[in-house]
C-alpha cells in the first residue's frame, strides 16, 4: 500500500509541477490527511507511515528542482507550516515555537519536521502552488490569485486530491494588455 501511495503522490506532484511551471526557490505547500489516505475520516486515524511516505514522495520530486516543500500542520496547530529555515528566511516568514506531533500537527508535518535539515514552523506563507491531499484546506497558504490545476490523479490512497497554482493579479481593466508568460 505504501508503494502505491508514493507512486500516486509522485504522479500528482509531477503533473502539478508541469502545470505550475515553478522556478527554483519557489514554494509548494502541501497538506495531507493520512487518515483520509488510509480510508478514514480526517483526523481520526493518523498514520506515521503514510505521512512519511507522502512526505518522501513529494520531497523526491521537489528537491531536485530546487523547490521548497512547505508542510501544512493540522487544525490543532492552526494549520501552521513546517519548512526549511532557509525558505522562511528567504521570504521573511517569522518562525514560531512549536514541534508537530502525530496527534497535534499531523503525521505529514511530523515527517517534514523530522526530515528537513533545519526545520522551522511559521504561521503563514504565500506559496506559489499547492497540493491538498484529503481536503486539508491549504488555500490560506497560497498567493492571492489561486488557479485550479486539473490533474489525472484524483486520489492518493482514498484521499481526494486538489491542486492549484498561482498567478500574478491582472489589473487595469479591458483596455490593459497582459503578458501571458508571467503566469
Amino acid at each position: 500500500m505504501l508503494d502505491t501511495i508514493k507512486l500516486q503522490t509522485k504522479q500528482a506532484a509531477g503533473e502539478l509541477l508541469q502545470a505550475a511551471k515553478l522556478k527554483p526557490g519557489q514554494i509548494l505547500v502541501a497538506g495531507c490527511s493520512s487518515s483520509e489516505v488510509g480510508s478514514f475520516q480526517i483526523g481520526s486515524h493518523s498514520s506515521q507511515e503514510i505521512g512519511t511516505a507522502v512526505f518522501e514522495a513529494l520531497q523526491e520530486e521537489l528537491a531536485p528542482q530546487g523547490i521548497y516543500l512547505a508542510a501544512q500542520c493540522c487544525e490543532h496547530l492552526n494549520r501552521a507550516i513546517i519548512l526549511e529555515a532557509e525558505a522562511a528566511e528567504r521570504y521573511g516568514y517569522d518562525p514560531v515555537n512549536v514541534v508537530p506531533r502525530l496527534k497535534a500537527g499531523g503525521s505529514f508535518a511530523t515527517a517534514a519536521y523530522a526530515s528537513f535539515c533545519h526545520p522551522v514552523a511559521v504561521e503563514h506563507i504565500k506559496a506559489h502552488a499547492g497540493i491538498d491531499i484529503g481536503d486539508t484546506l491549504i488555500g490560506m497558504h497560497l498567493k492571492d490569485v489561486a488557479v485550479p490545476v486539473r490533474i489525472s490523479t484524483k486520489e492518493i490512497g482514498n484521499a481526494h486530491v486538489v491542486c492549484a497554482r498561482t498567478r500574478l493579479k491582472f489589473i487595469g481593466g479591458e483596455r490593459a494588455g497582459y503578458d501571458e508568460t508571467l503566469g
